[in-house]
């Protein structure tokens, strides 16, 4: 318990917040037929051949946030909250990923530099003054489901930090990589998916690319396909089924995270833009930077983030944004499967539910 205490910072359900325990913004009603404007693409051509597994994202204006849709019912306020005001934003286009960074992209990474992830390392007392001995172990963050039914406050009832959980080892020290090559690398915190970009020559994507991208061309919907959420029935992305967060049913052919292209691609043949396991992406996290850049009026061309991080639930714990939601999001606890949902976390912790993709600039 004590290494939970030390390490598990900001790390919830679906996302890693406790909405339970943390002050929620107020957001106020939206005609979504008043603020989401059709979005306008670029309409010049890939500036060459595509990277190997990237595909081309033209770029262009859209309305950019969320609001509550209509085929879920309320939702609690801090899942479209940090989404709102829903704002214009133009977006130069660029490569992105198809998929999030593999397992096997990864180790070719590790295996080409010796890069030691966070949750490899062993933490020190200098890191975390006053922490017990037994506390400073490597490992990271395991969802583990309880026995019985739970009332959905206070996230460590199906949270652990794990000794011995890294990227190589998913579930623990008992686990390998065996059958996972093509399932996104997890456990990574911030720096390590900010290194493997670097030496790919590559970036992180902001939060208002990875939107753009997960919205496939697609203006003012609920979701990265639609409106509906499964639909004719079909589930169309990765995410959690059955009574949250006891028993995952898998309706969706999945139980955990799944191996890449298990769904189809969006609109620019991108996959899992939605579910599977959430990404970072380079913004630092602000609940009222959308506020912030509304209130300077016009189009926030190519916004990259606030200059630091705020989250009123834990002051002053630097925190990156997060995109897309993961196989844990359900609209029992939190639905951040919202094509504008936004995520949040520490930016050295990581989670077997926290991957990541990478981006290139037009001109490269």
């Amino acid at each position: 318990m004590a290494g939970i205490a030390l390490l598990l910072i900001g790390v919830g359900a679906c996302s890693t917040s406790d909405r339970d325990e943390a002050p929620t913004l107020t957001a106020p009603a939206l005609d979504p037929e008043a603020v989401f404007l059709p979005t306008v693409e670029n309409d010049a051509p890939p500036p060459g051949p595509a990277p190997a597994g990237m595909v081309w994202v033209p770029g262009g204006e859209f309305s950019m946030g969320a609001i509550d849709p209509g085929d879920l019912g309320p939702l609690p306020p801090d899942t479209v909250a940090d989404t709102r005001p829903v704002h214009r934003v133009y977006v130069d286009g660029f490569w992105m990923d198809e998929t999030e960074v593999t397992n096997a992209q990864f180790a070719a990474f590790v295996e080409a530099t010796g890069y030691v992830t966070v949750a490899e390392r062993t933490p020190t007392a200098e890191e975390f003054p006053g922490a017990p001995p037994e506390a400073l172990v490597a490992g990271s963050i395991v969802f583990t489901p309880p026995s019985t039914r739970v009332g959905l406050t206070g996230h460590l009832q199906w949270w652990r930090y794990q000794r011995g959980a890294d990227w190589r080892h998913p579930g623990g020290p008992d686990s390998d990589l065996t059958g996972r090559k093509s399932h996104p690398v997890v456990h990574v915190a911030y720096e390590d998916a900010a290194a493997y970009a670097a030496w790919a020559g590559r970036r992180l994507p902001t939060e208002a690319e990875f939107e753009f991208a997960a919205r496939g061309g697609l203006t003012g919907r609920a979701y990265a396909w639609g409106n509906a959420m499964r639909p004719h029935g079909e589930p169309l992305a990765n995410t959690f089924q059955g009574v949250f967060p006891v028993e995952d049913t898998a309706e969706d052919g999945h139980g955990g995270v799944s191996p890449v292209r298990q769904f189809p691609a969006n609109g620019y043949g991108l996959f899992d833009m939605t579910g599977n396991v959430w990404e970072w992406v380079g913004d630092w996290y602000r609940p009222d930077y959308y506020a912030q850049l509304a209130a300077e009026g016009g189009v926030a061309r190519n916004p990259r983030g606030p200059s630091g991080s705020f989250d009123p639930a834990e002051p002053g714990v630097p925190k990156r944004a997060q995109r897309g939601g993961s196989f844990l999001c359900t609209d029992q606890y939190c639905a951040r499967y919202l094509v504008g949902a936004r995520g949040k976390g520490e930016v050295r912790s990581g989670a077997d539910h926290l991957g990541f993709r990478t981006v290139l600039a037009a001109d490269r």
